[in-house]
């Protein structure tokens, strides 16, 4: 990447964000979300249209997506764990289990299934694509339940089902993609055996218990710093967002899952730091989780794939529709008994539609198409990303009205 490539790319990643922050408010309550724009500004500078940003001439695409995705998804999955409040994984772990166990294992079938038969591919190839969108995007989510008209329009025991699933299943979602990505790079039972033992008891256990500690000791050291009073105000509002830092380049390190690190570490400061503290961190990373997080989607506007997406033809349009409408809100409607937080079919529906597939697709898809070198994988994950950007985020605002006007009620 020359130093001219750079200088144009960090010119423009600084006028979108001030562009986009000009107008915030209105974009708070506006039908068009800054996401959605973000991503049609970078189709307008990429390749296709107006050609100033093509990330083939910066480098490795796939790299740079993926090493882009990870930094903002750690930046944003702390801004998760420290909006939900610090009583209600307590209170909800039976349904936190059921919606990122039971209900990601169903969606992640019903994807693969849909992939497979509509697309004709090999199934371990469809299995991969499947779990990669199998995730709900933390990223994309939170427009949904933050800012004021979800905060008027949403209860928020919706709003918080959302961001700890949000949160939870991006890491979680590691073992699903792994073992298709092994079953396609190895033998059979080289596949298995790395799965159980590698993948499963250091990438994903290993993380959580390293998370689970790194974030516990970031709160104690933090208690104790205003205990004795060492640590200044300005500091206290970036302390989350070095903890993101510190926990993303550490998950790599010990190459594990760094995804899960994050959210595990996000979880265990939650519990220990104190609520007043816990208010100054959240300003903090929110503000730099806006910052990150609308560049991302401007570089999947010009990451776009778009002899890919010819190449799918009727049967990418097909498979997108399906995916929408089948891989998630049955499984919310199937599995309503058993979350206390859906008092109502309304709920279900809400809940089964909004799982936006974004960020953490972007990740896991640019991961595996670099380690895999197929080319069909960003076709049809960049595809479906896209889709859900641009869908779930007109639909946002007025379902959550639409919502609000069905409840009889404004929830505050």
């Amino acid at each position: 990447m020359g130093s001219n490539e750079i200088n144009v790319f960090i010119t423009i990643l600084g006028g979108l964000v001030l562009m986009l922050g000009l107008g915030s408010k209105k974009l708070e309550e506006s039908v068009i979300p800054a996401t959605l724009l973000a991503l049609l500004i970078g189709i307008l500078l990429g390749p296709k249209v107006l050609d100033v940003i093509d990330p083939e001439k910066l480098g490795d695409k796939a790299t740079i997506l993926e090493t882009t995705a990870r930094l903002v998804l750690g930046i944003g999955l702390i801004s998760v764990a420290l909006r939900i409040p610090k009583e209600y994984p307590r209170r909800n772990w039976r349904q936190i289990l059921t919606l990122v166990g039971l209900g990601m294992v169903l969606m992640w079938a019903i994807g693969t299934m849909l992939i497979y038969l509509i697309l004709d591919i090999p199934f371990w190839l469809a299995a991969l694509i499947g779990a990669i969108i199998a995730p709900t995007d933390p990223i994309a989510a939170s427009p949904i339940v933050t800012g004021p008209v979800a905060k008027k329009n949403l209860p928020e025991r919706l709003r918080h089902a959302i961001s700890l699933e949000s949160g939870a299943n991006d890491g979680l979602s590691y073992l699903f993609v792994f073992l298709p990505l092994l079953m396609l790079t190895r033998t059979p039972e080289g596949a298995l055996s790395h799965w159980l033992t590698t993948t499963l008891l250091w990438e994903v256990l290993g993380a959580t218990a390293f998370g689970l500690t790194l974030g516990y000791i970031a709160a104690k050291l933090l208690n104790a710093s205003e205990k004795h009073d060492l640590i200044q105000e300005n500091w206290r509002l970036i302390y989350t967002v070095a903890l993101s830092l510190l926990a993303v380049g550490g998950g790599k390190l010990i190459k594990s899952d760094e995804v899960l690190v994050v959210f595990a570490a996000g979880a265990a400061f939650v519990q220990v730091a104190s609520e007043e503290e816990r208010g100054e961190e959240e300003k903090g990373q929110e503000a730099v989780n806006r910052f990150f997080s609308y560049p991302i989607f401007a570089l999947l506007g010009t990451a776009i794939p778009w002899s890919g997406w010819t190449a799918l033809g009727w049967s990418g349009i097909l498979l997108v529709i399906a995916l929408l409408l089948l891989r998630r809100p049955p499984v919310l409607l199937l599995l309503k008994p058993l979350l206390p937080s859906l008092r109502s079919t309304k709920d279900a529906l809400f809940l089964g539609w909004f799982g936006p597939i974004a960020v953490a697709a972007i990740y896991y898809g640019a991961m595996a198409e670099h380690r895999l070198k197929e080319p069909l994988v960003w076709d049809v994950v960049s595809l479906v990303a896209c889709a859900s950007v641009v869908v779930h985020g007109l639909s946002s605002t007025p379902l959550s009205k639409l919502y609000a006007r069905a409840a009889g009620r404004q929830h505050h």
